[in-house]
C-alpha cells in the first residue's frame, strides 16, 4: 500500500473499493432490502385472496399450516400469507 506524500488519491481508490467487501456498508448503499420486498418499506398491505394453502410444518413438529395465496393491490406481487387462529 502507498504511505507516501503522494498517494493520497490512491489511498482514497484503495479505501472505496475495498468498502464493497463490508458486509454492513454494502447492505445499507445497495438498499436492496426495500427493493426486494414484496411490501416495499410499508409494515402492512391490502390484497386479494386468491387460493387457500396448508403447507406443512418442518420436523420435529407436525401438522398443516393455514396460508393463502394474496396478490397485492399496491404492485400486483404474489404473496403467501398465514392465517393466524384458522
Amino acid at each position: 500500500m502507498a504511505r507516501g506524500l503522494h498517494a493520497a488519491r490512491k489511498m482514497l481508490a484503495q479505501r472505496r473499493a475495498n468498502k464493497w467487501a463490508d458486509k454492513e456498508w454494502k447492505k445499507g448503499k445497495l438498499v436492496t432490502r426495500y427493493k426486494c420486498n414484496p411490501l416495499g418499506t410499508a409494515s402492512h398491505a391490502k390484497g386479494l385472496v386468491q387460493e387457500k394453502l396448508g403447507i406443512e410444518t418442518k420436523q420435529p413438529n407436525s401438522g398443516i399450516r393455514k396460508c393463502v395465496r394474496v396478490r397485492l393491490l399496491k404492485n400486483g406481487k404474489k404473496i403467501t400469507a398465514f392465517v393466524p387462529r384458522d
